[in-house]
């Protein structure tokens, strides 16, 4: 990928039906070449697909958070297996320090965050932040 492959991909990443002639004007290429590039980068999986980021203001707030764990080798699968049938766990990383995991969650309310947590600390320690908000998401973008 050069600059201008990247530029197309934050482009889109930032808005995914930004016309290819808004694009080109961006990256100041014709329309063909952007639409060309554009191919190339799906074909070659850069651009795995397409998403929509729903916001609803009418939806009730979520609580999300982040939990270290720690967990022993004699819990391991049961808690691996935890997260995995988890719907309020959205992601979980093996990292390295302190805590062997970290899992972030969303959960319906407090309540329900407690309830997590608690099934959590019957397979090993933890210890949770809670997310205010998000201050920068680079998540869709590529390095």
């Amino acid at each position: 990928m050069d600059e201008l492959d990247h530029k197309i991909v934050q482009l889109l990443a930032e808005n995914a039906r930004m016309p290819v002639k808004d694009i080109a004007q961006h990256v100041s290429l014709t329309s063909p070449a952007v639409s060309s590039r554009i191919h190339r980068l799906e074909q070659e999986g850069v651009i795995a697909g397409y998403t929509v980021v729903l916001h609803r203001p009418d939806t009730p707030a979520r609580v999300e958070a982040l939990i270290s764990v720690l967990v022993d080798a004699t819990t391991r699968a049961d808690f691996l297996s935890l997260v995995d049938e988890e719907p309020q766990v959205l992601q979980c990383y093996r990292v390295t320090g302190s805590y062997n995991f970290m899992v972030k969650v969303s959960c319906t309310d407090i309540d329900a965050l407690e309830h997590l947590l608690t099934r959590m600390q019957k397979l090993g320690s933890t210890n949770t932040q809670i997310i205010l908000n998000t201050q920068l998401d680079r998540s869709l973008l590529l390095d």
